[in-house]
């Protein structure tokens, strides 16, 4: 009979932990109300201060994005890859291909800051280093923004060898400038050059789209609409790893001691708690 009862009490709590799982994802999604929400992700994230030290933050960044993705059952395309110079990542673009991927992803945009005791310091000392991550929606069919042929210079280029481990080795990857703008895109993903291409153009779309949507808001609310540099102060996020351990997201005042768990994806806490601000 003890038996029994513990058996039981054993499938109730799983059944309890499998509703509060699934309650908490409902109430993260009832939160998902911006124009683009359930639109695919394009993320870029860029080495900023530290030399090697930031490219390999960027490294680690990667991963923890890639597993974020994993758990939460969302298909994930590396679109460009730059190795670092000796270590690390100097930068990378990933597309998130599933349900809310943006309302998800758009709580990680800013500057993410890491305080360490450097892996490549021979004398142990604590090193700070940045890494700027940039979330733009993929724009569906029904939006339209106007770009002129003749403001592009389309270059192609083959792929890095060091980043062979996450894109195709071809002659086939496409850079697009802008030139009004000065943006640039790459894409070297697919096998094709017509496919990098077409990936490229909506890259860009992306970013002039959300570029104009950030002047509206700027010139309606009066904002400045300066830029900030990815080093100190202009962060939105710190992780430290030594002389304590603590990931603290500075718009929220949400932390967590468990440093080792949120590297690993468990991003979830800190996306939660921005969407309750209701931005």
């Amino acid at each position: 009979m003890e038996e029994k009862d513990a058996e039981l009490e054993q499938e109730i709590a799983e059944k309890i932990a499998t509703m509060e799982k699934d309650l908490g994802l409902a109430e993260l999604e009832c939160m998902f109300n911006g124009e683009h929400d359930n639109s695919n992700a394009i993320m870029s994230i860029h080495a900023g201060a530290g030399g090697t030290e930031a490219q390999d933050w960027v490294e680690i960044l990667m991963r923890m994005y890639l597993r974020w993705a994993e758990i939460r059952g969302l298909k994930t395309d590396i679109l460009d890859y730059l190795a670092g110079d000796e270590a690390g990542t100097k930068s990378v673009t990933i597309m998130f291909k599933g349900r809310n991927s943006y309302g998800y992803l758009r709580s990680e945009l800013g500057i993410h800051r890491l305080v360490r005791i450097s892996p490549f310091d021979a004398s142990g000392r604590r090193h700070t280093s940045f890494a700027s991550v940039m979330v733009l929606p993929e724009l569906d069919d029904s939006i339209t923004v106007d770009i002129d042929d003749k403001d592009l210079r389309i270059d192609t280029y083959r792929s890095s060898g060091a980043g062979g481990q996450h894109v195709n080795k071809t002659d086939s990857a496409i850079r697009i400038t802008h030139l009004p703008t000065g943006i640039v895109v790459q894409c070297q993903n697919e096998r094709s050059q017509h496919s990098n291409k077409a990936t490229a153009m909506k890259m860009l779309t992306a970013q002039l789209y959300e570029m104009e949507k950030q002047k509206q808001a700027e010139q309606s609310e009066g904002l400045s609409g300066d830029k900030k540099g990815i080093s100190w102060g202009s962060q939105i996020r710190s992780y430290v790893l030594q002389p304590y351990r603590l990931i603290k997201d500075h718009r929220t005042e949400h932390e967590t001691g468990n440093v080792d768990a949120v590297l690993d994806g468990n991003l979830d806490p800190f996306i939660k708690a921005y969407l309750l601000l209701g931005k």
